[in-house]
């Protein structure tokens, strides 16, 4: 239904559920992927990745794989043409993974060091398989662990400072009536999106064409023509649909060794990774040692907050899991400091993972704030919100919007929290103990410069044309609704071109940015486009076309802390005699700005918190110090939530407009799994009276823990 109130026609498109607008070309099978493409004489390679940890390769002896059936070449670094590292892209320096095939040397286990090509990708496994690499290996190191001797403080970065702090932290720690003191630590962790990495390149009339499963091909095209020292005209990238990406989906090897191979053979490639190969390519998490330490007065006011993170990166590019930064915005305490340190080791170089930082960093702050809770007797959302700050506690910046003490009251509310008995182990079912646990939640909340075009056809209907990823979060029909409320008519009047990087440049889907700035962008255009269509006339046929660009208008955002925030509860049963930790059921509350669509936005919540779930229980990758690789590179070996892991779980969201977007709108896709790990591994400490700093939290630990609660029939 449309209404009109004011010269404001709106059609009830924005904050509607509505059903995904390509959801029936993926449940059908149409929607086709970077590794569906059919292009007329393709050809197919296979990467071999290095078996070494440390070293250099003596020899890669091609000649018996180049005799097998359908070889067409093997590219490695005494034949593989020339590439260019020296450049900045948009989110730094490039990984020299990036380079391949570009010398002998290996950095770590998983390197890649050839590239088989072949007719057909079943011969191109099979000699890739068959290909024998030698290496003159060395000494590696690959443990990390807290205080290593070569740990170090990075310099700052456009992603904040490695130190922040203000205030006397050992004087009011000597000066607080309740300390906490503790140390946690999380494992490598690893993306495994559901589809993975695929890049088909080919040159068609001078340009290297790329279909690509990525998170912006506006980044991927840019470092693409660096790569290969050409003009960035010459350069296009499409990745329609996507299957997931979650921080992994960027520039990886994988469209270099395609793009490069299509340059040898001169005809189309296409270079898919295998689950295997994505575990040493693609990036994942940092493992992390976190040190916190809080102090508060006899009221549990914060006179110290303390957060001391620890993460590893490669010897050859530095990442730098930023855990410490959490806590810049969540609490305020007379001394505050956070730290960030990594080392150099011998492995893979990590990337942004889902909420970066937040995800590992709230799970250490949050669970000593629940620490503090207990030493103070203070229940803990009280005492979170006796430290709730009115202007950002290290920036002192005002908060655009900060409705978290919402998200307690109504999670409370819906929870049942008022009728939880603080003390650990007093609710038991047979075997089972049973606890509740709560966490707070925040993300940043930014805007990246972005372009658009939205077009009025002459037959009444609407285009928008902006280069943006949909990964799987409902992108697509967040723009669709969007454009369709502004312009104030019905979503299906609106047709949304998206996903290439010939639109022009636009903001890449990642830190919760991507439907902001693209919403952003295609408000402005369609500001312009209704003051011309206001002045009347006809329609010509090529139609009428509104542009806009944000990267003057983002600016203003600086001015401001600007997050989405959330309160995480969680109900969990631990089975005394085996160890299982069991999720029964899961609240998100959250205050993440105007909710564009509230079926895709609810979908992005409880996956971030069932990824929370894998995050706590299971999620855990291991790496052999003999070798330098990992234990089980897999999904049989890595373990995460499966269906049977995932009880109810409930997410939903307060009223929270950010007052200085031109849509409202913050982000949703990261803060969801913030304090999730941290709100059930509190749940499993009101449940045994035992504490877990050290994720995931697997049976035989809980085991080795036991509990500090008295059986059945006996005095505690």
């Amino acid at each position: 239904m449309t209404t009109t109130t004011g010269t404001t026609t709106t059609t009830g498109a924005f904050g509607t559920a509505r059903t995904r607008v390509e959801g029936r070309e993926k449940v059908t099978g149409a929607a086709r992927y970077a590794g569906d493409i059919p292009l007329p004489d393709l050809a197919h390679g296979w990467m071999v990745l290095s078996t070494v940890a440390r070293g250099r390769v003596s020899a890669v002896e091609s000649e018996p794989v180049l005799a097998m059936p359908g070889v067409l070449a093997v590219i490695d670094h005494e034949n593989a043409p020339r590439v260019n590292l020296d450049y900045m892209g948009m989110i730094g320096k490039p990984d020299p993974i990036l380079g391949v095939f570009q010398s002998d040397r290996v950095p770590f286990m998983g390197w890649p060091v050839a590239l088989v090509l072949a007719e057909r990708p079943e011969q191109a496994r099979e000699a890739a398989e068959a290909l024998v690499v030698r290496y003159d290996q060395e000494p590696h190191d690959i443990g990390f662990t807290s205080g290593h001797p070569d740990m170090y403080t990075p310099p700052d970065s456009p992603f904040g400072p490695a130190v922040a702090s203000k205030g006397d932290v050992e004087a009011e720690l000597a000066a607080s009536t309740f300390v906490v003191d503790s140390e946690y630590t999380t494992p490598e962790e690893h993306h495994n999106p559901m589809e993975p990495h695929a890049a088909t390149a080919h040159w068609d009339g001078g340009r290297l064409e790329v279909f690509d499963s990525n998170q912006g091909s506006t980044m991927v095209a840019a470092e693409l023509a660096q790569i290969f020292s050409l003009d960035p005209e010459s350069v296009r990238v499409r990745s329609e649909h996507v299957g997931g990406g979650f921080g992994s989906k960027t520039t990886r090897p994988h469209q270099v060794a395609a793009a490069m191979a299509a340059t040898v053979l001169h005809r189309p490639v296409r270079v898919v990774m295998t689950r295997r190969q994505m575990f040493s390519t693609i990036g994942y998490r940092s493992p992390t040692a976190q040190r916190v330490r809080l102090g508060a007065d006899e009221s549990g006011r914060l006179r110290v907050l303390d957060h001391r993170s620890e993460c590893v990166t490669s010897t050859i590019h530095e990442f730098i899991e930023r855990s410490a930064t959490v806590g810049r915005v969540m609490y305020d305490a007379d001394a505050h400091y956070t730290s960030d340190r990594v080392v150099r080791l011998d492995v893979p170089s990590p990337t942004f993972m889902r909420a970066p930082g937040e995800a590992p960093g709230s799970f250490a702050l949050e669970c000593a704030m629940d620490e503090l809770a207990e030493k103070t007797g203070i229940d803990p959302i009280e005492l979170r919100v006796r430290n709730e700050p009115d202007r950002g506690p290290v920036s002192g910046l005002p908060f655009s919007s900060r409705n978290l003490v919402a998200c307690y009251e109504e999670g409370s509310r819906r929870f049942g929290w008022a009728d939880r008995d603080p003390r650990p182990g007093v609710r038991r079912e047979g075997r089972w103990l049973l606890g509740t646990g709560m966490a707070a939640a925040s993300f940043h909340s930014g805007a990246g410069p972005s372009t658009a075009a939205v077009t009025a056809e002459a037959d009444g209907t609407f285009t928008v044309r902006i280069n943006a990823a949909d990964i799987g979060t409902g992108a697509r029909t967040a723009i669709n609704l969007v454009a369709a409320d502004a312009l104030g008519v019905d979503p299906e009047r609106v047709r949304v071109v998206m996903a290439d990087s010939d639109l022009g440049p636009a903001m890449l889907a990642g830190g919760s940015m991507g439907t902001r700035s693209w919403a952003w962008a295609v408000a402005i255009a369609v500001s312009e486009l209704r003051e011309r269509l206001a002045l009347g006339g006809d329609i010509p046929p090529e139609g009428i076309t509104a542009r806009s660009d944000t990267t003057e208008a983002i600016g203003a955002l600086a001015s401001k802390e600007r997050h989405s925030f959330g309160a995480q509860f969680a109900e969990v049963a631990v089975d005394v005699t085996s160890g299982e930790v069991r999720v029964r059921r899961m609240l998100g509350i959250f205050a993440a700005g105007r909710i564009v669509n509230p079926l895709t936005a609810r979908n992005q919540l409880v996956g971030g918190m069932i990824w929370g779930i894998s995050m706590a229980l299971h999620e855990e990758a291991v790496r052999d110090r003999a070798s330098g690789g990992l234990v089980s590179p897999d999904l049989a070996g890595y373990h995460f939530a499966a269906n049977a892991d995932v009880p109810v779980v409930e997410a939903d969201w307060v009223d929270d407009p950010d007052p200085d977007d031109p849509v409202g709108i913050k982000g949703v896709g990261e803060v969801g799994i913030v304090g999730a790990a941290a709100a059930i591994s509190n749940a499993v400490w009101h449940a045994t009276g035992v504490r877990h700093r050290n994720l995931p939290i697997r049976p035989d630990r809980v085991l080795s823990a036991g509990t500090n609660v008295p059986e059945p029939g006996h005095a505690g």
